[in-house]
């Protein structure tokens, strides 16, 4: 264990039940929250799978030019 870890080990058990509970909650959340690299390797998964059902025909893709005028319609 480093010694700055140990410092925050020491610092934490000084505070009181709720706020240990509190800082306990927040490390626990954190644990659940994906790495940037996470979340591109899921993006990219995404991105595999639907290029996989475009080509298989699963799905129809829409020009470019309806996608602009709806997103432009959209605004106005």
């Amino acid at each position: 264990m480093s010694k700055k870890l140990e410092e925050i080990i020491n610092d934490a058990m000084e505070l009181g039940l709720e706020e240990r509970a509190q800082l306990a909650g927040s490390l626990l959340l954190s644990l659940d929250e994906p790495s940037e690299s996470e979340v591109e390797r899921l993006w990219l998964q995404e991105a595999e799978r639907r290029l996989q059902e475009y080509r298989e025909g699963k799905v129809k893709g829409i020009p470019a030019e309806e996608v602009f005028n709806r997103a432009i319609g959209d605004i106005s």
